[in-house]
């Protein structure tokens, strides 16, 4: 028990400065755009991960730990929405709020999920997965934004293609989904580089893909989640090489 409530407060402390107040403060200082404060605050969402991997001796602590963050900031950004600070202060795109009580419901289910299935069910030998699974999502889907509001001029007009999507973010979240998998499966995971940088050619294109044909902000929970599967031959191949 003790394990768990200092995981959980230190998880707490991570997210309430490196997820919240410091991009605030540094958007507030800098007249940084909205959007790149977000990205910041996605990115710091995605590093949390590894306090999960690293805080908890067995995986269903960093489960509830996962779930006791929802538990207790999902009613205060609810209470907070009504205020006008919300607003000035974040990019929620939802009429009248919620996206970012949505958003972060989807971010812990997919952690738990990633937990449970890879740690849980396989051993903790399986945490870099879990870990570069998450780095795609996060790194990924901000280098994606960011380009695409930034620099993107080519857009992608399918059907089942969601909002102002480009080739240039697509291109973009390929690009840092596979240099995160790489640094995270070789500095982290310990691969030999070259099954890092075989698993981040295959698994990059299709979080992208995933990415962009995912709906209603459902890529935070569909893109570390396909991420981890096209992972799984590749970190099997790891245990043989250690083999």
């Amino acid at each position: 028990m003790t394990e768990f409530l200092v995981g959980t407060a230190i998880l707490f402390a991570y997210h309430l400065t490196a997820v919240f107040a410091l991009p605030l403060a540094i958007g507030t200082c800098t007249r940084l755009p909205l959007e790149v404060v977000r990205k910041a605050q996605h990115v710091a969402y995605a590093l949390s991960m590894f306090l999960l991997l690293g805080l908890f001796e067995h995986w269903y602590l960093a489960v509830g730990a996962a779930f006791a963050l929802p538990l207790v900031a999902y009613p205060v950004l609810a209470l907070w929405e009504r205020h006008p600070s919300y607003g000035r202060l974040m990019t929620d795109r939802s009429v009248g709020g919620g996206e970012l009580r949505r958003q972060m419901m989807y971010v812990q289910l997919a952690f738990a999920i990633l937990i449970t299935a890879f740690w849980g069910g396989l051993g903790p030998d399986w945490r870099p997965l879990v870990a570069a699974a998450a780095m795609v999502w996060g790194f990924g889907d901000a280098a994606a934004a960011l380009v695409g509001t930034l620099v993107g001029r080519h857009g992608v007009r399918h059907r089942d293609v969601e909002g102002a999507k480009t080739f240039e973010g697509t291109a973009a979240m390929i690009a840092a989904g596979a240099a995160a998998t790489f640094l995270t499966l070789t500095i982290y995971g310990g691969a030999p580089w070259w099954v890092s940088l075989g698993a981040a050619a295959l698994v990059a294109p299709i979080a992208g893909i995933v990415e962009l044909f995912s709906r209603r902000g459902f890529d935070t929970l569909t893109v570390p989640l396909a991420a981890a599967g096209a992972l799984v031959p590749w970190w099997l191949l790891v245990a043989g090489t250690a083999g």
